[in-house]
């Protein structure tokens, strides 16, 4: 079975005991002077894609989202991307591991795993030149590698992601606190969910292993995200078949292993009642 491509960071921190990985390019470094195509891949790492101005499509996880000035993109580690972009594009891309930039503290983890479940956001021009110029700050300290300059990355990475944060409808709303609990429950469900699916498939798992009744799972998911556990469990399940279906040339039936159906009737069955099509007949269209 051929796994979906996955790239990886070429760059390490040398004064990084800990083997974290982190690099910043400049876009116009990246594109030098040419259109760039990248085909659909996955990533073992975190990404950030900060267009100053630019066009061309960026495709998550078979979302469509067309490029534009002012736009800022943040993908996780497994999600599957297709990019283009053309030659005058610019602005950074940056990229890094959780053992180069993972927060500690549970008021800053929680901002940053809210920051992170964002993949797309469209920012005033007046706003993206805050996060323009932290970002140069970034890349100045990447660059020049002076003393401390990758805890220097980390600290402005910290303010970076709360401006993102602050591109909500609602920047100056502050929740209830048991919003935030079930918020914060809810992104550890997410997270669960995103990296387990393929061995675990049922409602009270999850919710054993957040340490909650699968009725409390369930009403903090409706008013999450307005859909049942299970909802999120097949459209998880699909996502990963999908992913597969479209990055890989795998057969059905490895396909179907790799997700932890033994039986590939039962698998195609279930890709159809949630698709209307076959798996077979999704790769085929969707190409």
């Amino acid at each position: 079975m051929k796994p979906i491509p996955i790239r990886h960071i070429a760059s390490s921190i040398p004064e990084n005991q800990n083997g974290g990985r982190f690099t910043i390019r400049s876009i116009e470094q990246v594109l030098k002077g040419e259109d760039l195509v990248h085909d659909l891949h996955k990533h073992d790492f975190f990404f950030v894609l900060a267009l100053q101005s630019g066009k061309g499509m960026h495709e998550i996880d078979f979302i469509p989202y067309p490029l534009h000035d002012h736009a800022i993109f943040i993908l996780r580690p497994g999600q599957v991307h297709k990019l283009e972009l053309q030659a005058a594009s610019s602005g950074f891309l940056m990229e890094f591991d959780l053992t180069f930039y993972q927060p500690k503290n549970s008021i800053s983890e929680h901002r940053w795993k809210k920051a992170s479940g964002k993949n797309y956001c469209e920012v005033a021009a007046a706003r993206y030149t805050r996060l323009h110029a932290l970002l140069e700050n970034i890349f100045n300290e990447f660059d020049k590698k002076m003393e401390g300059y990758a805890e220097v990355i980390k600290a402005t990475l910290d303010i970076f992601f709360i401006e993102y944060i602050r591109q909500s409808l609602n920047p100056n709303h502050v929740p209830k606190p048991e919003t935030i609990y079930n918020q914060e429950c809810f992104e550890a469900f997410a997270y669960l969910l995103e990296t387990n699916i393929s061995s675990l498939k049922k409602v009270s798992q999850y919710a054993d292993l957040l340490h909650l009744s699968p009725y409390q799972l369930n009403a903090i998911t409706k008013e999450s995200v307005g859909k049942t556990v299970s909802d999120l469990i097949n459209e998880q399940i699909i996502l990963e078949a999908k992913r597969y279906l479209l990055a890989t040339p795998n057969q059905i039936k490895d396909i179907a292993d790799l997700l932890g159906y033994e039986d590939i009737s039962y698998f195609i069955r279930f890709f159809k009642k949630q698709t209307g099509q076959t798996p077979e007949a999704f790769r085929k269209n969707f190409k």
